[in-house]
């Protein structure tokens, strides 16, 4: 092979070279309000990987687009328009809205009524939705008139068209966050990035490794009340993942701790004993849906559907003043061997 042949692969050789040299992998994080809460993103910004100030105003367009379509605490958003419009209308709704109820649609359907998102009704009257009344133990009447404008038969798509056979109200709030976290990395990927950890509202995804090598980790947080303690470390890399638990948002009535989760099937906050669960799936929206799922059915009905669904969860149990953890088989699997992938 002559030698002049070689000039062009040894001088690209030599840009690559001093090119990695003048660029270092960094991580770099930029975050700010969304949904009533806050996100935040960090990612390993490389060669191609764009400025933190272009990712954060591709992802503020993203999340205010959500918002403008999903969201019930503004009166101006599509689905609240939906929700004020009287039984037997149908609207107009932008894809992403109709793609959600199809989303609940399945869960619902999977998880025979534990999950269901036209619960506001039941929501605002147990004080925990976003036009609730006060925190206070509704009466039978108050349950039986919330418990008739709920139930997802009542909402079907009829071409780009969402419609209702009865004054329902969708609440998008079990699996808006995991839909944004999705979206999010969707479109952080388009831009050149490979290696993320994006948590909005608490759900969250990561891929990829840092510059150091390592996955990114994340802690499950056990649920004590007034400290944050990590039960279990997760190095994630693909995965979404999503914790629903009762130890926060409740209220208490003469001696007796109401639960923010409810349970549609009777109407009221859960009971049983099982205090956070952790779901991970390959998507973040579909981690944040089963999260409510299985928080809705317990530890042993969920412990079940988890396995039967072969999904990866993490079940934190009160057991008296202290706590009981378990994992299913898919979830051990996946993080065997120290948590390491």
């Amino acid at each position: 092979m002559s030698p002049v042949l070689l000039k062009p692969v040894i001088a690209a050789s030599l840009l690559a070279a001093l090119t990695g040299c003048w660029f270092s992998e960094r991580v770099e994080e930029f975050g700010g309000p969304t949904m009533g809460s806050t996100y935040s993103i960090k990612y390993v910004r490389n060669q191609i990987a764009p400025s933190p100030d272009l990712l954060k105003r591709e992802t503020d367009a993203i999340l205010a687009e959500i918002d403008k379509q999903m969201s019930t605490y503004r009166d101006d958003s599509f689905i609240e328009q939906f929700n004020q419009a009287p039984a037997g209308s149908c609207l107009s709704m932008p894809v992403p809205v109709l793609e959600l109820v199809e989303e609940g649609r399945v869960l619902n359907a999977q998880s025979q009524g534990a999950f269901d998102l036209t619960l506001e009704p039941l929501l605002n009257l147990w004080g925990f939705g976003p036009k609730a009344r006060a925190e206070k133990v509704p009466t039978p009447e108050q349950l039986s008139a919330a418990r008739e404008r709920i139930g997802m038969q009542h909402v079907r798509r009829v071409g780009e068209q969402l419609c209702k056979d009865v004054d329902v109200q969708v609440d998008f709030n079990s699996i808006a966050a995991g839909y944004a976290v999705d979206r999010v990395v969707q479109r952080l990927t388009a831009l050149g990035v490979s290696s993320y950890l994006v948590e909005i509202t608490g759900e969250l995804k990561a891929a990829g490794r840092k510059p150091d090598g390592q996955h990114w980790r994340i802690g499950l947080e056990a649920p004590q009340e007034g400290e944050r303690i990590a039960q279990r470390v997760l190095a994630l890399d693909g995965y979404g993942v999503s914790t629903s638990g009762d130890y926060r948002n409740y209220f208490e009535e003469n001696g007796r701790r109401y639960s923010h989760t409810l349970d549609p099937l009777t109407g009221a906050p859960i009971t049983h004993t099982l205090a956070a669960v952790t779901v991970v799936d390959k998507s973040t929206l579909r981690a944040d849906g089963l999260s409510t799922v299985l928080m809705v059915m317990g530890t042993e009905r969920g412990l079940v559907f988890a396995e039967r669904m072969g999904i990866a969860a993490f079940f934190v149990t009160r057991e008296g003043s202290a706590f009981v953890t378990q994992g299913t088989q898919a979830f051990e699997q996946l993080f065997a061997a120290g948590d390491e992938q």
